[in-house]
């Protein structure tokens, strides 16, 4: 990925959580080409760690992805924010950041013949890659939909350049309103494992989509997702004696730290790209101990057979895991 410094050349409130900030290159140059759906990951003072925001435009020519004048992020601040969107909030216009990219890791599928609906899946912030991919579907003049949900209709981003661009295809769901909430069963229970869907939004969203088009006879490869939230504890989490059999090396890892976070303070140098269990870098051989898996890159076979896990999300059922590393 190529490192940018880039000039915040406008801000703006799309919500009274959500900003969007404008980033241009210095010298007023086109800046590099990317597809819809992809990020940029943003560079933070005093943080270990690049924070991913995806790619928001309403282009709906060629021009506006393979030869952007500024690119445009949108940034929600979160209320347990780790410094990323406290960061990104507290730009002013004029000031500088530093980032790489573009990269994606959530590609829309490439058009065939006759191709059915696709349909767009967003909660909150979520819309920032989804918003991409419809100006690109509109574009090329393929059919899709867009399914749009948050707490209320007010913090829903972009409403104006949605409608704009999608017409009838816009579907407005909030939370608060039971008329228009979002009932995803429904949703798929109207749709056909033909069409392709893509949906990125809070972890409960994207769970309940893909086990509910998964239950409803959806084939993998037709259910596309993206989840920025790297891992988190959960109750009931508990620490548990991980040995790593080449190294011989025998490691704690506690309730609030993965195991990635716990080969990199013993100063092992692991594989990993996503840290959300997204992508598959990091998995390792389990040879004893039963993981528990959080991941969504391994099969259903693959986790039942506990001969693998990705590091970086997931834990162990067993109060022991050696891994072959």
């Amino acid at each position: 990925m190529q490192a940018l410094e880039l000039i915040i050349s406008d801000i703006r409130a799309e919500t009274p959580l959500i900003r969007t900030l404008h980033l241009r290159a210095p010298g007023g140059n086109s800046l590099p080409p990317f597809s819809p759906g992809a990020h940029l990951r943003v560079s933070i003072p005093g943080l270990a760690d690049a924070r991913c925001y995806s790619l928001v435009t309403f282009a709906t020519d060629a021009a506006g992805f393979d030869a952007p004048p500024s690119y445009r992020l949108g940034v929600r601040l979160e209320a347990d924010s780790s410094g990323g969107s406290r960061y990104m909030h507290g730009l002013a216009v004029g000031d500088t950041i530093s980032v790489t990219g573009p990269k994606n890791d959530f590609p829309l599928h490439a058009a065939t013949a006759g191709e059915a609906e696709t349909v767009l899946i967003a909660g909150g912030i979520g819309i920032t890659p989804i918003a991409s991919m419809a100006s690109a579907l509109q574009a090329a003049g393929r059919p899709w939909s867009m399914h749009y949900s948050g707490r209320s209709i007010d913090q829903l981003a972009f409403r104006d350049e949605l409608a704009t661009l999608a017409g009838s295809a816009l579907h407005l769901h909030a939370d608060d309103d039971p008329d228009t909430r979002l009932d995803i069963g429904s949703l798929l229970d109207h749709l056909s494992p033909s069409q392709h869907l893509y949906v990125c939004g809070p972890k409960g969203m994207i769970d309940a989509v893909i086990d509910g088009a998964r239950t409803r006879g959806w084939p993998a490869s037709h259910v596309h997702f993206e989840l920025f939230a790297a891992a988190a504890p959960l109750a009931g989490d508990r620490p548990f004696e991980l040995e790593l059999r080449q190294s011989g090396q025998v490691l704690t890892v506690p309730a609030d730290k993965t195991i990635l976070e716990v080969l990199e303070e013993a100063g092992c140098d692991p594989m990993y790209d996503c840290k959300r269990g997204e992508c598959g870098v990091c998995t390792a051989t389990v040879l004893e101990g039963e993981p528990e898996h959080r991941d969504y890159f391994l099969s259903d076979a693959e986790k039942a057979s506990g001969k693998l896990i990705q590091i970086c999300i997931s834990r162990a059922k067993s109060a022991r895991l050696v891994l072959d590393l």
